[in-house]
C-alpha cells in the first residue's frame, strides 16, 4: 500500500505498508496522526475493501476513484508517484468518489451477489444433466420444459436409482405435463451408458447442492433484511396491478415472500412497475434505498449508464452514445425492459415503439432509462405507481400532434376536417 499524504503533515509524507491486518491498522494509525480526515483510494477489484472498511470505522471518510480517470497522466506510472498524484487531485478537489450504501446495504449485496453465481453455477450442471441425456438418446429433456422440475427430478432419481422401465418412469408424470405418457415413454428409451450415468449421478448431486446453498442464501438475505427499520407496514400493502400467477420452483427462484419484504423496506410498491417485479431486491442490494446522493432523476440515470454521452472538441462533437461501463444496477434495468417485449403495458408498447424506430438494442437502453426514472420518482417521493398517468401523457401527445398538423395545413391553405372514425 503506497500512501501519501500533504508534505507539512509529515516528514515523510510518501509511506509503503504491508498488506496484512496489523499493517493496515499502523496505516490507519498513521493518518490519524498526521490529522487526516479524508482519503482518495483507487478501485482495484476487491484489494481495496478491507482498507476501505478500516478506515470507515476509523472516521476516516474515504473516497473510492475509479483508476480509469488517471490512466492519461503522463510521466506518473510508478506506484510511488501516482500515490502523491492522487492526493494532490484529491485535496483539489477533482476527484469524485463512487457511490457506496451504507454497511447493511453491502451486507445484502454481498450474499445476493453470491445467490447470483450460485444460480449460474446450477444452470452449468442442469446443462451438464441434459447432455448426458443426449448422449444416451434419451430424449426426455426435450419432451418436458424443465428437467428440474417435479416430473424431470423424480425420472432422473428414479433413473440413478437403477429403473430402467420406461411404462414405470412414465408414470411419475405429473398431471400439469402436455406431453402424452406415450411420448413421455417413448423418450425414455435409450442406451443406458455407465459412463453417461456416472455424469449424469455427479451433476444431479452438484445441482441439488447448489439448490440448497441458494435456499441458505435466502434465508441469509431474508435475516439480513430484517434487521433494516421499516418503512411500511407489509399488512398494507396494495394489490397488484395484475392477479400473480403460481410460478415454478426452479433454482433461481426467491424462497420467502419478496414482494412484501421489498415493501417493508421501500416504503412503496415497485413490483407494480411492469418489468421490475423480480428484480426490486436486487435492486435494494445494488443502490439501497438512500437515493439523497443523486440531487434528481437526471444524476441517477447518469450514473448507471443509460443516457447518452458525447465528447466535443472545439464546439465539434467528436462522438456519441451510450457510455460503455459495467454496472450492475444499470444492466438489472435493461434485464427488466427486455422482459417488456410482449408486456401489453404503455411500457411495453414503449418498447416495442423504440424498437421499430432506434433497433432493438436502443430501445432496451431508452426503455431502461424510463424505467430507472420511474424508480427513482417513486422511492424519493413515496407514490405509487399509476398506470392512469400514462393516458394523460398519451392525451397530450395526441394534443400536440394534432395542433402541430393543423399548423402545417393552416401554412399550406389547408384546413383539417374530423372525421368519425369506427370503434
Amino acid at each position: 500500500m503506497y500512501v501519501a499524504v500533504p508534505p507539512d503533515r509529515d516528514p515523510e509524507p510518501v509511506r509503503v505498508f504491508g498488506t496484512f491486518t496489523s499493517d493496515l491498522r499502523k496505516l490507519v494509525e498513521w493518518l490519524q496522526q498526521c490529522g487526516i480526515t479524508t482519503v482518495a483510494m483507487e478501485s482495484t477489484g476487491v484489494y481495496w475493501i478491507p482498507l476501505y472498511q478500516m478506515l470507515e470505522a476509523a472516521g476516516i471518510r474515504a473516497c473510492l476513484v475509479n483508476a480509469r480517470g488517471l490512466k492519461n497522466v503522463p510521466g506518473r506510472r510508478t506506484d510511488w508517484h501516482d500515490c502523491q498524484w492522487l492526493q494532490y487531485l484529491h485535496s483539489v478537489g477533482l476527484l469524485r468518489a463512487a457511490f457506496r450504501p451504507e454497511p447493511q446495504v453491502c451486507a445484502v449485496r454481498s450474499v445476493w451477489r453470491q445467490r447470483s453465481e450460485l444460480v449460474a453455477m446450477a444452470a452449468q450442471h442442469v446443462q451438464h444433466m441434459h447432455k448426458a441425456l443426449t448422449q444416451m438418446n434419451l430424449q426426455i429433456h426435450h419432451v418436458i420444459n424443465d428437467i428440474t422440475g417435479v416430473t424431470g427430478l423424480s425420472i432422473l432419481d428414479a433413473i440413478l436409482a437403477g429403473e430402467r422401465d420406461p411404462d414405470k418412469l412414465a408414470e411419475l408424470r405429473e398431471p400439469t405435463i402436455r406431453a402424452s405418457p406415450e411420448t413421455i415413454r417413448e423418450s425414455l428409451r435409450g442406451d443406458w451408458r455407465r459412463e453417461h450415468l456416472f455424469v449424469l449421478r455427479q451433476s444431479r448431486r452438484m445441482y441439488q447442492s447448489y439448490r440448497e446453498q441458494i435456499i441458505a442464501c435466502d434465508r441469509e438475505i431474508e435475516a439480513l433484511l430484517g434487521d433494516l427499520p421499516p418503512r411500511a407496514d407489509p399488512d398494507h400493502l396494495p394489490p397488484p396491478n395484475k392477479p400473480i400467477r403460481k410460478t415454478k420452483r426452479t433454482a433461481g427462484a426467491i424462497t420467502f415472500d419478496y414482494r412484501s419484504e421489498a415493501y417493508r423496506l421501500f416504503g412503496v410498491d415497485l413490483t407494480r412497475i411492469p418489468g421490475m417485479d423480480g428484480n426490486v431486491l436486487a435492486l435494494f442490494g445494488e443502490i439501497g434505498r438512500d437515493l439523497s446522493r443523486f440531487p434528481t432523476a437526471a444524476h441517477f440515470v447518469s450514473w448507471l449508464g443509460l443516457c447518452p454521452d458525447n465528447d466535443k472538441s472545439g464546439g465539434q462533437v467528436l462522438w456519441r452514445g451510450a457510455r460503455k461501463i459495467a454496472q450492475r444496477a444499470g444492466q438489472l434495468f435493461r434485464l427488466s425492459a427486455h422482459s417488456l417485449s410482449r408486456n401489453q403495458s404503455r411500457l411495453g408498447q414503449f418498447l416495442r415503439r423504440m424498437k421499430a424506430k432506434l433497433g432493438p438494442k436502443a430501445a432496451i437502453t431508452a426503455t431502461a432509462h424510463k424505467l430507472a426514472v420511474i424508480f427513482y420518482t417513486l422511492v424519493t417521493r413515496q407514490i405509487e405507481y399509476d398506470e392512469s398517468i400514462w393516458a394523460a401523457h398519451d392525451e397530450e401527445n395526441r394534443k400536440r400532434l394534432k395542433n402541430k398538423l393543423t399548423r402545417q395545413a393552416s401554412s399550406l391553405g389547408l384546413r383539417l376536417v374530423p372525421i368519425e372514425v369506427p370503434q
